[in-house]
């Protein structure tokens, strides 16, 4: 039994710890998946921090963790965003902040002495300080038997967590029909009369349910053609009357002297189904919420639809370079002065300089 139990007569333990003393430590066991999010465990209740928020799981072979961000808002390791369901290591020393900089934790990895596991196989522990490393955590293991009263609550506590697994997965289960029914939301809605505002037939064009600007259309075809990948030079006609349909929704928008506009693809769409996005610049729109939104847009993860069409007319297919995804995390930049922000707040109120 080498490996995590490590050498000699020692095991090591892994708590994820609250920096600033809002509940117990949480034991995070080895290779095990724990969730961590809005609960009454860690007393989390902002409605912005899903219930599964991030996903840990200790390596006490490599002394790190690995965090997977499952929620929709960023969370953030040293303070740089995760990215949703994306991994990276936590180690000790660093700081997780579960959403939106918020709720700061650390881990620390503690050595238990087999000798203390013999004499008390049934030892709880105290309440942890924020600030305690791996030799304080030690100091908490209790060598005295538990009473039938702890007993008791331990079976209690074994009941509730055996309930909170089986609620997370019906979480779980729940969040993946949601993600699939929202995958494929753009064909249901494309093929609803109250959301059309052109149709012809080859293409028909809807508002954005969840604008990203004053003005924000989707021209879709009606052949089923799930994203750029799936795009043949057969096609190249096809896009080439979306992009003429885009520029003409550009011509009658009666704030077109006033605003730019970009017609566009992104290089790995949220969304099932070929949509070319026609956005107005001014990025005024309360659905702006986070760095991916902005990012999205305003990087090269968004493809002209003039650069679409020479790569079709050259190859007869689309290219998406590797790692284009690794673009949504990169700092806010503002798209008519290249001045850099922090936040999407400070960015919104900057583009007001140029929007007025």
């Amino acid at each position: 039994m080498r490996g995590w139990r490590g050498l000699g007569n020692t095991m090591r333990a892994c708590w994820l710890v609250s920096k600033d003393g809002r509940h117990q430590p949480i034991h995070l066991a080895h290779l095990t998946c724990v969730f961590i999010g809005r609960s009454q465990e860690t007393k989390i209740t902002d409605k912005k921090c899903s219930r599964q928020q991030v996903q840990l799981k200790a390596d006490y072979n490599k002394g790190y963790v690995l965090v997977k961000q499952l929620g929709i808002n960023p969370s953030n390791v040293n303070s740089e965003d995760v990215g949703k369901d994306k991994e990276v290591k936590l180690k000790p020393g660093q700081i997780l902040h579960i959403v939106n900089q918020l709720y700061p934790y650390t881990i620390q990895f503690a050595e238990e002495s087999s000798e203390i596991k013999k004499l008390s196989p049934k030892r709880s522990y105290e309440e942890i300080s924020s600030n305690s490393n791996s030799s304080t955590l030690n100091k908490y293991i209790k060598t005295e038997h538990s009473s039938p009263r702890d007993l008791e609550r331990k079976k209690e506590k074994t009941k509730q967590r055996q309930t909170v697994t089986q609620v997370n997965s019906a979480e779980m289960s729940e969040k993946k029909d949601f993600q699939r029914m929202w995958n494929q939301g753009l064909k249901v809605t494309m093929q609803d009369p109250k959301f059309q505002i052109y149709k012809d037939d080859t293409v028909v064009v809807i508002k954005d349910k969840y604008p990203k600007a004053r003005f924000h259309w989707l021209v879709l075809p009606l052949e089923p053609i799930s994203s750029l990948k799936a795009v043949r030079e057969n096609h190249l006609n096809l896009l080439q009357h979306m992009n003429k349909v885009g520029e003409k929704l550009v011509q009658e928008c009666q704030d077109s002297k006033a605003l730019k506009f970009r017609l566009g693809y992104h290089a790995i769409p949220s969304m099932s189904h070929l949509h070319l996005h026609v956005i107005s610049q001014d990025f005024e729109s309360p659905c702006l919420k986070t760095k991916k939104h902005w990012n999205s847009f305003n990087t090269d993860y968004f493809l002209e639809s003039k650069d679409v069409l020479e790569m079709m007319e050259q190859d007869g297919k689309v290219t998406v370079k590797d790692g284009v995804s690794e673009l949504l995390k990169i700092t806010l930049t503002c798209h008519v002065c290249r001045q850099q922000l922090s936040t999407i707040p400070q960015l919104k109120e900057h583009l007001k300089k140029h929007f007025p």
